[in-house]
């Protein structure tokens, strides 16, 4: 090989280690989503899509099912296709360091989304007060069964938010514990918020405890479906106070019945819009993103977007409706 084509070589091999520079006209944004099988997510990508369109932006969506492998390889296609940001809902919190900084090293930015990415040179990071909905649980449960034996459902071990919400389920009931108005006789996590694993842990539960359980602070919609699944099984449903979250149609049916005490809705919307905009702004970079906070991910003290969410009753249930989050005909049945 001459010295002329060595270095046309060299210089191609050059260009094609750096960075693609971003359109920030028509920005492309990769949405890694841990699992579109779940209505909350499927919600969260049709929202997000819509907002990222009118921002003349194009979104390539991708599920990884609930596994962390696929949502890695997943993410390294992203990068190979050349977007401008990768938007992440992890399935895995703690196993995305090294796609993380792949994405970064190809000049992409990278936004955690609803969950904090552990370890990891993130962007920013959008998600709702998950410490306050953990304390919306408990207190939720605690206003309908005031003394007794508590159980705690927790979310998935993989899921930092499921650890968030417990440190705000524990900062509402620690003061019921410490006057012992309050006993929890069990605590176990949910593997990929599964409500079979759910239902399986509350019957054993309540066969441990002679079905003597006052109130059951769930985690999430999911997880209060399958334990209600065995409280009935027992003649209890709607007899133990019960929380959740997500507002999934099925918890809502079942708030209005009364088998379940509340649920937090964090509306979908908002998030991902919020998401959307933000993703856009920082390839765009002509408009400084709406930081309130910071969140240390155990690497860097990561820009951090909450928004509020809110308690939902029996009482207050209609909110869905007036959102357009639901019709009247969906929560009805019809």
């Amino acid at each position: 090989m001459n010295t002329l084509k060595r270095t046309l070589l060299a210089s191609a091999l050059a260009l094609l280690s750096l960075p693609v520079m971003a359109d920030s006209a028509h920005p492309k944004i990769g949405f890694s989503i841990d699992d579109l099988r779940l209505e909350r997510w499927s919600r969260d990508r049709d929202y997000f899509v819509a907002a990222a369109e009118k921002l003349d932006a194009k979104v390539f969506v991708q599920s990884a099912d609930a596994n962390e492998q696929k949502q890695i390889s997943q993410i390294e296609n992203l990068i190979s296709r050349g977007v401008d940001v990768i938007v992440i809902v992890p399935f895995n919190a703690t196993v995305l360091t090294n796609a993380v900084a792949e994405a970064k090293k190809a000049g992409i930015k990278v936004v955690s989304y609803d969950r904090l990415i552990l370890n990891a040179d993130i962007d920013a990071y959008i998600s709702f007060d998950n410490e306050k909905v953990g304390e919306m649980q408990a207190n939720g449960v605690l206003k309908a069964a005031s003394k007794g034996n508590y159980f705690l459902l927790g979310g998935a071990p993989t899921d930092n938010n499921a650890k968030i919400l417990r440190e705000g389920q524990m900062k509402a009931l620690q003061p019921a514990i410490d006057r012992g108005d309050i006993k929890i006789v069990g605590q176990q996590w949910v593997k990929e918020w599964n409500p079979t694993e759910a239902l399986s842990i509350v019957e054993n539960a309540l066969t441990r405890n002679n079905n003597k359980i006052d109130g059951i602070v769930a985690s999430n919609d999911a997880t209060a479906g399958g334990a209600i699944q065995a409280l009935a099984a027992q003649k209890l449903a709607g007899k133990v106070p019960i929380s959740g979250q997500d507002a999934d149609l099925a918890a809502v049916k079942r708030v209005i019945d009364g088998t379940q005490t509340m649920t937090v809705y964090k509306p979908l919307k908002l998030i991902a819009t919020e998401a959307a905009k933000l993703s856009v702004q920082l390839v765009r970079n002509d408009e400084k993103p709406k930081f309130d906070s910071q969140s240390d991910n155990g690497m860097k003290k990561v820009d951090t977007m909450l928004l509020t969410p809110t308690l939902l009753t029996k009482d207050n249930i209609d909110l869905l409706e007036k959102d357009g989050f639901y019709t009247k005909a969906q929560i009805d049945g019809q």
